[in-house]
């Protein structure tokens, strides 16, 4: 409940009567309320419209209370009168804020009322007020914010802007340090235009506010402790922002254009409205460093990725100062509306596991989605009413009135520093040519484009003001244009005289000692077994349970379990995993992982976490190893994938020597987030130069649970394979698991790696490893059978996964002595010399098949066709299919059934 809101609906009977409660018991109000009659008692009140009598009860005046209502109608609604849309009329919202509304007439214009002292006006004349509440809320700025619920933050938003009438007077020094940042966005735009016609460069003509506006939040952060801005952004005016902003050489963009090679040997690339770019300089004085991460034709998949770049940057860097990093996103009006994954990041901004400490969100708000007018993009009235679900304030900002926007740029910075949540700017404008420059926008939108054609640019309308205001003479105005014309050109000559560009990595400087993989990478073992001392010390660690804590029996249990597995020598895939994160802490490497459910995990086979018997306290025994470590953070996700996994994929950018885990609790359910996996995990080598450990953990494995909880579509991946861009996995034993996750960090090589993980093999007798398995091998791409006679071979089953089990069972029920198994337990980069080196042992003639329990059509069966050629003399599997697996168990063992018979018919 509001008390200002709910003011307005209430006699004044009925708030002298709440009031008089208050007074008797304050705790007997709701807290809004108790925070609204509290300006009652201060020194001649804020609200107060008549003194107390002597009985203390309160007497209000009906007039006094109309102003009040007014007030209160101002801050609430203000927003959809304002004067924020440079080339459109605004919508009609009714009732309007005319003070007839209010009981209230011409008459009272000139009565003094005591409530202008909660505007910051003292006593004051309702036309004074009127006045103020109209500069405040109703001009060039609009303000949503008054759903907030916490007293503090609003009170401090109002006072902000009311006493100021939400404007900043600028200095003549400002004013002219702004125009320069217009010439400079406006100029570029020009410039393009006319050097490099026709071709797509996504001009920001109409909302160049934009360029002045991330002038002042760097500029001024500084004052603010900013050490790293870290920024996402769509096409639209990135070529812009990159140079004006983040100061990348114009010649080198210029050079992007004309270029017909890349110096390194990067075969593919990427469009220069999609590349990332760091720089670090010297900003007011102040060393500042911004990263622009790149960003696909995907809208608003760079948001999450932005974010985990930021916590990476604050965990790693900064102990968590939320001050010194500064995430920026810029999005579209359509894009922020229609995309869900902008529900999802924000959804998880003020998560433990998620947090950066708050955004700036603009919009970059020129009211046409491609070709598609505002009205058809969403239901809700704002683009921006997403912010009301972190109830985050929304600042609607005219374009044409750049002063409004420089000033709502710095109170937005000030806002996200003191409070370190989301703040919101939608800067209304307009986009001078079509969705690109060779787009015809009059097919779709005649009117509005008729009206922009004759629409002045914001730097010609400040310019006309400050030759106004005398500032600048027009004649000084026309020389600073034309003098960065002539930097243009410079800049331009310079461009022309190579045609092979120089492709700078994104993060380069977090990456600068790790290596683009090679062959050589995936011949040479990486030594990633360690001293049987270490692990069984690490072991014992992670499988005591604090004394002083009372657990749930169960956990007793399964921890007494897990300290059997000791003295047993045979360690579960549970062991294997948790002894990866132990010792990889060991060495100084920190450890995240999440994912839905992850701390106890999907199969409750992991119990990161433990909780006490009361609920009260938790218990971690990776943060408890015994020996000085690094961090092991492990989260449970909101019910997110797109957002969560490209949150991932962007921690694992900023941090390279840790190992960051996403985890499916499905592998099925990984195509949520498809877009991060097709636009920057297998991609973002090959395009923007990125170097990304990732790893993704996908449960994967038939046992009859249907269609959605059965595969996790290696298929898909392997048809992504390709110059070393990712790894593909599918082990089938505790220690091969424990090594492959320990080489993401022991090669000098980050490469994303997808495990396609077990399910009943978590507690499958038969998958288990020896302390020997841990400490004495490292990681193995296939597994083949201890064969005394290999010439008495004569078929070999070539398999990946928990299936291995399930044929190694028949084969020992059907005494088949001449079948051999080979388990390929890295599918990608695929291991054909390991693997010839096993097959020549047996006769030249033995018969290679290829089992597998997907579909024919799934799985990686077209992917071992194309692999082995005509060696392979055979696929067993279940019949192409549309549908992964069978909904019935019955069916389920039936077709299982079928596949282990015909391996060994």
């Amino acid at each position: 409940m509001n008390a200002n809101i709910e003011l307005e609906t209430m006699d004044i009977g009925a708030i002298e009567a709440l009031y008089n409660k208050y007074k008797a018991n304050p705790d007997s109000v709701d807290e809004s309320f108790r925070y609204f009659f509290q300006g009652f008692d201060l020194a001649a009140t804020r609200f107060p419209l008549k003194p107390e009598g002597a009985n203390g009860m309160l007497s209000l005046s009906q007039k006094e209370l109309d102003v009040l209502r007014l007030i209160t109608s101002y801050r609430r609604r203000g927003h959809l009168f304002t004067k924020t849309n440079p080339v459109r009329t605004r919508r009609s919202y009714s009732p309007t804020l005319a003070i007839e509304n209010f009981n209230l007439s011409e008459r009272d214009l000139d009565t003094r009322f005591e409530a202008g002292k909660e505007i910051g006006l003292g006593k004051a004349t309702l036309r004074d007020i009127v006045d103020r509440l109209e500069e405040t809320y109703c001009a060039s700025i609009g303000v949503e914010y008054r759903y907030m619920t916490k007293p503090d933050i609003v009170r401090w938003l109002q006072e902000k802007m009311e006493t100021t009438g939400n404007r900043e007077v600028f200095g003549k020094e400002k004013k002219l340090r702004i125009l320069d940042s217009l010439i400079k966005a406006s100029g570029f735009e020009d410039y393009m235009h006319k050097k490099f016609v026709g071709q797509k460069r996504f001009s920001l003509e109409g909302s160049e506010s934009i360029i002045p506006a991330l002038d002042a939040i760097i500029s001024r952060g500084g004052e603010y402790n900013v050490n790293e801005v870290v920024m996402g952004m769509a096409h639209r005016g990135r070529l812009n922002v990159l140079t004006n902003v983040m100061k990348k050489p114009y010649s080198q963009v210029f050079k992007e254009f004309n270029a017909q090679n890349y110096e390194e040997e990067i075969k593919y690339g990427d469009v220069k409205y999609h590349l990332g770019y760091n720089n670090t300089f010297d900003y007011e004085g102040r060393r500042l460093s911004i990263s622009l991460a790149p960003n696909p034709s995907h809208l608003e998949a760079v948001g999450p990725v932005v974010q985990g770049i930021a916590r990476a940057m604050l965990e790693e860097e900064h102990e968590f100062n939320y001050d010194e990093v500064l995430p920026i996103v810029v999005h579209g009006d359509s894009a922020i509306a229609g995309q869900g994954v902008v529900y999802e990041t924000i959804q998880f901004s003020k998560l433990n596991g998620y947090k950066t400490g708050g955004t700036i969100h603009i919009v970059i708000n020129n009211q046409v989605g491609f070709t598609t007018n505002y009205l058809q993009a969403r239901s809700s009235t704002y683009c921006t009413d997403i912010a009301k679900v972190t109830q985050s304030p929304v600042f609607h900002v005219n374009g044409d009135d750049v002063e409004a926007m420089v000033y709502v740029a710095k109170l937005a910075l000030e806002f996200r520093q003191k409070y370190n949540i989301d703040v919101f700017i939608d800067l209304l404008s307009y986009r001078k040519y079509g969705h690109n420059e060779g787009d015809e926008p009059r097919f779709t939108q005649p009117e509005l484009y008729d009206i922009i054609a004759k629409h002045k640019n914001p730097r010609d309308i400040y310019a006309e003001k400050l030759i106004a205001e005398g500032v600048i003479k027009r004649e000084a105005f026309e020389t600073k244009v034309s003098d960065f014309y002539q930097v243009l050109e410079d800049a331009h000559g310079e461009s022309v005289g190579s045609g092979r560009l120089h492709l700078q990595p994104f993060l380069e400087g977090k990456s600068r000692d790790i290596e683009f993989p090679e062959p050589i990478d995936y011949e040479r073992p990486a030594e990633t077994r360690i001293s049987p001392e270490l692990f069984l010390s690490l072991a014992n660690s992670i499988t005591t349970l604090p004394e002083d804590k009372k657990f749930f029996n169960k956990v007793y249990r399964l921890f007494s379990q897990r300290a059997e597995m000791i003295k047993s020598d045979s360690y579960d895939w549970a062991m294997g995993e948790l002894m990866a994160y132990a010792s990889l802490a060991s060495e100084m490497h920190s450890v995240r992982l999440s994912g839905q459910d992850s701390e106890r995990g999907t199969f409750s086979h992991r119990h990161a976490e433990i909780i006490t018997e009361d609920g009260k306290d938790k218990y971690f025994p990776l943060k408890n190893l015994g020996v000085a470590q690094a961090p092991v953070r492990v989260y449970n996700s909101l019910l997110s994938e797109y957002g969560v996994l490209g949150f991932e994929y962007g921690y694992s950018l900023a941090h390279p020597s840790g190992l960051t885990i996403w985890e499916a609790q499905f592998g099925d359910f990984y195509n949520v987030g498809q877009v991060i996996v097709d636009q920057y995990i297998v991609s973002g080598q090959e395009k923007w130069g990125l170097r990304s450990g990732i790893v993704l953990l996908l449960p994967h494995g038939y046992e009859g649970q249907g269609a959605e909880h059965s595969s996790g579509r290696v298929e898909r991946f392997l048809t992504m394979c390709g110059n070393y861009n990712i790894q593909v996995v599918n082990c089938t034993t505790p220690a091969n698991f424990f090594h492959v996750l320990r080489r993401q960090l022991h090669r000098p090589i980050r490469v994303p790696l997808v495990v396609f993980t077990p399910k009943s093999l978590l507690r499958h007798p038969s998958c288990v490893s020896t302390l020997a398995d841990f400490t004495e091998s490292n990681f193995r791409e296939i597994i083949s059978d201890k064969v005394n006679d290999p010439n008495q071979i004569k078929r070999v089953l070539l398999c990946s996964g928990k299936i291995y089990y399930e044929l190694a069972t028949a084969r020992e029920e059907a005494r088949r002595d001449d079948v051999s198994i080979i388990r390929i337990e890295q599918l990608y980069p695929f291991p054909d010399k390991q693997i010839d080196e096993v097959l020549v042992k047996h006769p030249s003639d033995v018969e290679l098949v290829w089992v597998q329990e997907e579909p024919l059509n799934m799985g990686a069966a077209f992917f071992i066709q194309q692999q082995l050629g005509d060696r392979l003399t055979r696929v067993i599997s279940r019949p192409a299919s549309g549908v992964t697996a069978e909904g019935l168990t019955a069916l389920h063992k039936i077709n299982q059934a079928i596949i282990i018979e015909k391996a060994f018919e």
